[in-house]
Parts: structure tokens; C-alpha cells; sequence
């Protein structure tokens, strides 16, 4: 099968996926342009994580089709896993590894080898800003510094597309801020297309280009985070905008109600 010419880095059409007698996704239909942070918002159980499975082959759609840097992703897994990045809401660096080893496991899953796999490790140190710790157990890291690292194994090969799943969750207002600065320097500095998945609405205002609303599954609304806030009411903020889509209550400080739980950085790495 060829390469599937496509106006958009990430296109999904009529994607749905059910579990028995549950929809999680339901006739999702999204395009995403290339050089772009797409937000995927949405309560718990709305589909975000089930769309990000989908478009990053670990799980079939039951209907409709998807296309990930221009390649079919049920058709052509092999080639979308090549493009893309990858960091899931769990933890995924080793505690029990350094910076340098665990970025020098990930540059060998990736095939990179030699001189050019050395300077593209160097160079993802600096990226993480580990210079100081990379001889460290990542088990003795921070958490911001953790998804630094864990955003750094994922680009490790230059993909086309990032995917994150709640980049940010469970860390400090500084950390938070310092995951935020690195994606927008691979935005700028490569052109790299980011969707994420966030319950933080001051994350999506600040990173996002575009963003999505998901509510049972459904698309709800989609558009640039000011025309959305604009379409609600001349001084309505993204939480307004979230509520006014999903009908969830959102906590001070702009995070859903119903989630309560962090990564748990610490007590998964001790």
C-alpha cells in the first residue's frame, strides 16, 4: 500500500470503537495540521485515550479509519510507528537506569547506532536539561524532570508526530511549566505535530494551537482556543468553554472534578 497523501499530519474519518455493548468512540471525525498542538479535552470515559490507542496502533477501531502522517493506521501500522512518538500517562523511564542508559536503550529500539546515535543522546540530555544528573538513577529525578526525559526518549528519532497522554499531571506549577517550554521548542524547532490529552484547562489555553471536546465519545466542539472561549461569552475562559460542551464541573484552579489521582512518580520509582 502507498504513501497516503494528506493536507493534515493527523486525519481521523467516521472512527469509532466499541468494547461489547459500549461505544467508547463514536463516529470521531478530526483533522490536525502539521507544525500543530492539538488538545484531546474531555471528561473521563469521553474516548481521549481510546482515540490516542487507536492512532498509535495499540488498538484496532471497530469502524471508520485514521491516517497518521499520511500513512493508514490499521493498513500500514509499521510505517505509523516509525513517525511517531509516544509517552503514555504512566511512567515509562526506568528508576533503576540513568538518564544517558535509559535514552541509549530507547536509541536501540529505535535502530539508531554509532557516532550519530551518541551526538542525538548528547543532544537530548541538553534538550531535557539532565546535563548536571545524567550519570543519576532517573529513581532519584524529580517528576518534572522524569517527563522531560520521558519526552526526550520519544523524539529520540526526530518522529513527525508526539503523542502525550496527560503530560503534566501530578507535577509542580515550575515542572509543569518546564514539560510546557520543551513542547513548544519541538513545535518550533522541528515542526513536530503534538497532540495531547490534558484535564488542565490553563495547559490547553497556554499550549494548545487547537483542541478538541470530547463528551461520550462524540466530538462536542472543535476550534482555537480563543474562537471557543469567544463563542461561549466575551469574558468566558476554557473552563467555561468545558462546561458549557461537557456539562462537567471543574475544580478551582481549572481540573476536572472526578480526577483526583497523580502520577505518583515517587512511590512507583522507590
Amino acid at each position: 500500500m502507498d504513501h497516503m497523501p494528506t493536507h493534515y499530519t493527523i486525519e481521523t474519518r467516521s472512527l469509532s470503537k466499541s468494547f461489547a455493548a459500549t461505544r467508547a468512540l463514536d463516529r470521531l471525525s478530526l483533522q490536525v495540521p502539521a507544525a500543530c498542538i492539538f488538545g484531546l479535552l474531555g471528561p473521563n470515559g469521553a474516548g481521549k485515550s481510546t482515540a490516542i490507542k487507536i492512532l498509535t496502533t495499540l488498538l484496532p477501531a471497530t469502524s471508520g479509519s485514521a491516517s497518521v502522517a499520511g500513512f493508514d493506521v490499521a493498513g500500514q501500522p509499521v510505517e505509523v510507528r516509525k513517525r511517531i512518538g509516544y509517552v503514555p500517562q504512566m511512567l515509562s523511564a526506568d528508576g533503576a537506569l540513568t538518564a544517558t542508559e535509559n535514552l541509549t536503550l530507547s536509541a536501540s529500539l529505535y535502530g539508531l547506532r554509532g557516532a550519530a546515535c551518541a551526538a542525538r543522546i548528547q543532544e537530548a540530555v541538553r534538550f531535557a536539561g539532565l546535563e548536571p544528573v545524567a550519570g543519576h538513577l532517573v529513581k532519584t529525578y524529580s517528576g518534572g524532570m522524569i517527563r522531560s526525559l520521558e519526552v526526550a526518549q520519544a523524539t529520540l528519532h526526530r518522529p513527525e508526530v508526539l503523542f502525550l497522554d496527560e503530560p503534566t499531571i501530578g507535577l509542580d506549577p515550575v515542572a509543569r511549566r518546564s514539560v510546557w517550554e520543551r513542547l513548544l521548542e519541538l513545535k518550533s524547532g522541528s515542526g513536530m505535530t503534538i497532540l495531547l490529552t490534558t484535564h488542565d484547562m490553563e495547559e490547553a489555553d497556554y499550549l494548545c494551537d487547537q483542541l478538541a471536546i470530547l463528551h461520550q465519545g462524540q466530538l462536542a466542539v472543535v476550534g482555537t482556543p480563543q474562537v471557543l472561549k469567544n463563542q461561549v461569552g466575551p469574558d468566558a475562559s476554557l473552563s467555561d468553554v468545558f462546561v458549557a460542551y461537557s456539562g462537567v464541573e471543574l475544580e478551582p484552579g481549572g481540573h476536572y472534578r472526578e480526577v483526583r489521582e497523580t502520577r505518583g512518580t515517587a512511590r512507583r520509582l522507590g
